[in-house]
């Protein structure tokens, strides 16, 4: 069996296929997550599981869906998904959810995710971990009698749901260039864009989980490179990246630069507060600062998060938050059960700016004022330790622990946070402009270095 130590995650299960994930350890999770189900709902009778393009995906699931029924639990198999229709099935089904996909990994990996009914997250600390003994202890339990396994189709009524945040006759006369970077974008993509009056052109559309063309990770610059050249070469208005499993997209403007998770996240919260003021709108500790003045200068209630989507899920329940978005690139909507979707956070921007009646790079503007470091990460074997260090640094300056170390001055703040699967701590800083920034950048790294020679790092 593959090793379970190894791809139970924070968020998710990946890893290696077959040395690290392979049929036998899916077929005991899914027996696991079976068991787990059932104790917390004895009433628990239906499971929906979807897979992505990936070549193993289909043995793993296969395995899967058998610890599922032979369990007696019956699954409603969606065939070929994304990860937000994934959610949607389990949000009008009301069931649990699992879906094979390894997201913007390379081609030798795979994984799970997992999901309650409505797509309520299954995380580190709200059930993988529990999940992980089970499959450890082997106390799976066979069913009385085997579930069934039916087939579901349910791209239409996904794409309905979809189309509904917005007026589709407002998109038009409008060029789009989209990246699905062989990922599963390409099973929704064409069936969603499909419905409006813009011209959209698709990059490597064909399914195809050994991402011939370049990997569906649109978070690393290299692999914006085709889609940039393409948007400029056509004079296209906007670009859509997505990865590999089509949860989270990143939008290029007219003239070739990438937005930041930060600025759509503004876009989309502002566009929302105008049609619903008041709104909450929740924002992770890494997004700049021009999301949460966004926010509050539309009349909206901020409120700030940790990084991760179990994190931003039960705070959207428990604030009744209409929207959160985190600078990964990850988008939550409320009225799409709480669960993330790059394709409606899209729509919502190329609505908006027909709403505006300007290009995408004027509306940016608007938001892109403050100048970052990006995400950067250094290995460090006592990220706790190191924390202590820079914070006694900064004691004259504003601190708080919700998520790592986050300093905040009148014209910089950063955060440093421990990596959940590495020793590595990564780093976010912005400032007012690049001078601050460099200069605190030149600081924090004189202060990371010593400690790593100091202790040995």
């Amino acid at each position: 069996m593959g090793d379970l130590d190894a791809i139970f995650k924070s968020y998710d299960i990946r890893g290696l296929y077959p040395s690290e994930i392979d049929g036998d350890s899916c077929q005991t999770i899914g027996s696991a997550f079976a068991r787990f189900l059932c104790e917390e709902d004895p009433e628990i009778s239906k499971m929906v599981v979807g897979i992505d393009m990936r070549s193993s995906s289909e043995e793993l699931s296969t395995r899967f869906i058998q610890g599922v029924t032979d369990s007696g639990i019956d699954v409603c198999f969606l065939g070929l998904s994304s990860t937000d229709m994934l959610y949607f099935a389990s949000g009008i089904l009301g069931a649990p959810g699992a879906i094979f996909t390894a997201s913007h990994n390379p081609a030798e990996y795979n994984g799970i995710k997992l999901c309650r009914p409505y797509a309520v997250p299954i995380g580190e600390g709200s059930g993988l971990g529990q999940i992980k003994s089970i499959c450890i202890s082997n106390k799976t339990t066979n069913g009385n009698d085997k579930g069934t396994v039916t087939e579901l189709n349910l791209l239409g009524d996904f794409t309905e749901h979809v189309l509904s945040f917005i007026d589709p006759n407002k998109i038009s006369d409008i060029r789009i260039v989209a990246d699905t970077a062989n990922g599963m974008g390409g099973l929704i993509v064409p069936a969603i864009f499909q419905n409006l009056r813009a011209e959209i052109e698709i990059l490597y559309g064909d399914l195809d989980g050994n991402f011939p063309n370049h990997p569906a990770d649109p978070l690393n610059p290299e692999n914006l490179k085709d889609l940039t050249k393409r948007v400029l070469e056509t004079s296209a208005d906007v670009g859509l990246a997505f990865d590999g499993d089509a949860d989270r997209v990143f939008l290029i403007d007219e003239t070739g630069t990438p937005l930041s998770g930060s600025i759509t996240t503004a876009i989309v919260a502002k566009s929302i507060l105008e049609s619903q003021p008041n709104a909450t709108i929740i924002h992770n500790l890494i997004c700049s600062r021009s999301v949460k003045e966004t926010i509050t200068r539309t009349g909206g209630h901020a409120i700030r998060s940790r990084v991760g989507h179990s994190h931003i899920k039960q705070l959207m329940a428990t604030s009744n938050a209409e929207f959160a978005g985190e600078h990964s690139g990850h988008y939550y909507f409320k009225k799409n059960f709480r669960a993330d979707s790059g394709i409606i956070a899209a729509l919502i921007v190329l609505e908006y700016m027909s709403d505006q009646e300007v290009n995408l790079s004027q509306l940016r503007e608007k938001y892109d004022i403050y100048s970052s470091s990006g995400e950067l990460n250094f290995a460090i074997k006592n990220p706790s330790e190191l924390l202590e260090i820079v914070e006694q640094e900064f004691i004259n300056e504003q601190s708080d622990s919700l998520d790592g170390l986050t300093i905040t001055s009148d014209t910089w703040w950063f955060n440093l946070r421990p990596s959940n699967t590495e020793p590595l701590v990564r780093l976010n800083l912005e400032a007012d402009n690049d001078t601050i920034r460099e200069q605190m950048l030149v600081r924090l790294k004189g202060l990371i270095d010593t400690y790593s020679s100091d202790h040995g790092n």
